[in-house]
C-alpha cells in the first residue's frame, strides 16, 4: 500500500499538523464547501472541509463529548436542545445519550457533510433515527432568528472556523436571536478555537455574547489533537447570571452511558483556569 503524508498548515499559528494517509476515499464539492475523505494509516477515516481537518475516527470524542456533556450537565434540566452545525452528527449522538432530553434538533446548512459522515463515520450517525432527533439542512442563522421565544434549553453551536458559511455564527445579531430563543436559565455553548493561539477570537466572542445580553461565561479547554495547537475550547454562556463553575456533579458521576473522555472529574478539571487564560479573560 502506498502511503503519503497529508499536512494542514496553520498560517496564523505558524504550525502544522500531519497524518499519514493510506488513500483518498472521496471528494465532493457541495454548494458551500469542498469535502474530502481520506483513510489514514493510524487515525481511521479523516474528513477535511476546505482543506481543514474536521473529524478523525481516532480523536473526535474529545470534542463531541465536551461540546455536549459539559453544557447538558451544567444546565439544571435540559429537555429541548438545538445544535447549529454539527453535520458529522457526533454531537447529536452525545446529546441523545441523556435520557432526560426530549427533543434534539440538528440544523446544518450543508447536507453533504452529513451524507459523507453517514458513509465514512457511521458510528457518529447511529442516533440520527432516534425519535427525539430532527436532522435538518437549513441556514442555522435563519433557524435561530425564527425560533419560538423561550422554547430551547441548550443551544450548541458546533461550527467550523468563523469563515465562509460559519462566519455569521460569531456575531451579536446571532447571539441575540439565541438569547431570545432560550428559556430562563438556558445555556449557549460554542466551539471557541484554541486558547493558546486564538485568544483574541475568544475575547471577541465573549464580548459579542455579552453585548447580546448573556450574563455569565466560562471557557473550558480540552485536548483536540487534529486541530491547530492540539488544544481547543468551548465557551458556555448563560441567560441570566449564574455560576457556570457549578454543574450537576453527582449526575455526571452517575451518568448511565459510557464515554471516552468526559467524566465528572474531567469537567471539574476543565473549570480550573490556567493562569495564562485567566489573565487574558480577566478572571
Amino acid at each position: 500500500m502506498t502511503t503519503t503524508w497529508l499536512h494542514e498548515n496553520f498560517e496564523h499559528t505558524g504550525s502544522a499538523f500531519g497524518l499519514r494517509m493510506a488513500r483518498k476515499l472521496e471528494e465532493v464539492q457541495s454548494p458551500f464547501q469542498k469535502i474530502e475523505m481520506y483513510e489514514s494509516t493510524d487515525w481511521g477515516n479523516v474528513m477535511l472541509i476546505d482543506g481543514a481537518m474536521m473529524v478523525t475516527t481516532r480523536d473526535n470524542f474529545f470534542y463531541h463529548e465536551m461540546m455536549a456533556h459539559a453544557p447538558l450537565f451544567t444546565h439544571a434540566d435540559p429537555k429541548d436542545v438545538v445544535i447549529i452545525g454539527g453535520g458529522d452528527c457526533g454531537t447529536l449522538r452525545e446529546v441523545l445519550r441523556h435520557p432526560g432530553v426530549r427533543t434534539a434538533v440538528q440544523c446544518d446548512i450543508d447536507e453533504q457533510v452529513t451524507r459523507m459522515a453517514e458513509k465514512y463515520f457511521p458510528e457518529l450517525c447511529e442516533s440520527n433515527d432516534d425519535p427525539r432527533a430532527t436532522v435538518m439542512f437549513d441556514d442555522g442563522i435563519a433557524y435561530m432568528k425564527n425560533a419560538a421565544p423561550e422554547s430551547i434549553d441548550v443551544i450548541i453551536v458546533d461550527s467550523t472556523d468563523p469563515v465562509g458559511p460559519a462566519e455569521g455564527l460569531f456575531n451579536r445579531a446571532f447571539y441575540e436571536n439565541c438569547l431570545k430563543a432560550l428559556r430562563p436559565g438556558g445555556l449557549l455553548v460554542q466551539q471557541s478555537e484554541s486558547p493558546l493561539a486564538l485568544m483574541n477570537l475568544i475575547l471577541d466572542m465573549r464580548q459579542a455574547m455579552k453585548d447580546a445580553g448573556f450574563a455569565s461565561f466560562r471557557t473550558l479547554p480540552f485536548p483536540q489533537p487534529c486541530y491547530p495547537t492540539g488544544w481547543w475550547s468551548c465557551t458556555i454562556a448563560s441567560k441570566g447570571a449564574r455560576d457556570l463553575t457549578a454543574f450537576r456533579k453527582a449526575d455526571a458521576a452517575a451518568k448511565p452511558f459510557d464515554t471516552q473522555y468526559y467524566t465528572a472529574d474531567i469537567h471539574q478539571g476543565a473549570l480550573a483556569m490556567p493562569p495564562m487564560m485567566a489573565k487574558s479573560l480577566g478572571e
